[in-house]
């Protein structure tokens, strides 16, 4: 019998709640605008089930779950990439209120932002069972600066994660260029050290709230 873990569950939940404020939405405004927030989605769960799969105990070689860890880490930044959707949020001019928008592009980003710590997290506990533990935690913001950069690549060049295999020779020089010449991208540079410092946080701040939770029920 299919059963679906905890961290499913309540993506699914998400997920449902942000099809509601869409499906109304588009009957309340008549139109499809931000409907292309479902592909966003669907692509911020392509690296969160390729995170679960990477730690499922069933036989595999120690090559694929490394192939799959190459793959999570191509499409990481699309569940990143989902919080940069909030400069979307004006004043449409359609008869949804603007607040009504808020919820649902805040909701997406936090559906977002919930697949890719827990799809980082998955990736973690990988790296703890195989590397040394003092290394781990520089590869998880190594992962994060990636992913950073991967945002930068997506919002402001348009480039996709299949762009790596549709138009790799293009996507190549685009990256090149921002490594040789970072002081005349610096836009490029200091938008990815930005989203790295504001994912790191984020990040490693959720690792702490079980016990900031635990600590504040202790009698004092």
């Amino acid at each position: 019998m299919f059963k679906l873990s905890s961290a499913e569950k309540i993506v699914f939940s998400f997920l449902l709640f942000i099809a509601a404020l869409l499906l109304m939405r588009i009957v309340y405004a008549d139109n499809l605008r931000y409907v292309f927030l479902l592909w966003n989605l669907f692509l911020a769960w392509i690296p969160f089930q390729l995170g679960i799969a990477i730690t499922l105990n069933k036989p595999a070689g120690k090559w694929i779950k490394y192939i799959l860890l190459a793959c999570w880490l191509l499409f990481f930044p699309d569940a990143l990439y989902i919080i940069t959707d909030l400069i979307h949020l004006e004043n449409s001019g359609d008869k949804v209120p603007v607040w009504f928008d808020a919820i649902l592009l805040f909701t997406s980003s936090l559906a977002g932002l919930l697949m890719a710590f827990v799809s980082l997290y998955q990736v973690e506990v990988f790296l703890r069972k195989n590397l040394p533990a003092k290394h781990i935690n520089t590869i998880l913001v190594a992962a994060l600066f990636l992913g950073s950069f991967g945002v930068y690549l997506g919002r402001f060049l348009r480039w996709n994660s299949w762009d790596i295999v549709a138009n790799p020779v293009s996507l190549f020089f685009g990256i090149g260029s921002r490594l040789t010449n970072p002081l005349l991208h610096y836009r490029a540079w200091a938008v990815t050290v930005l989203l790295t410092c504001l994912f790191s946080l984020l990040y490693f701040s959720s690792r702490k709230i079980p016990a900031m939770l635990k600590e504040s029920t202790m009698p004092s």
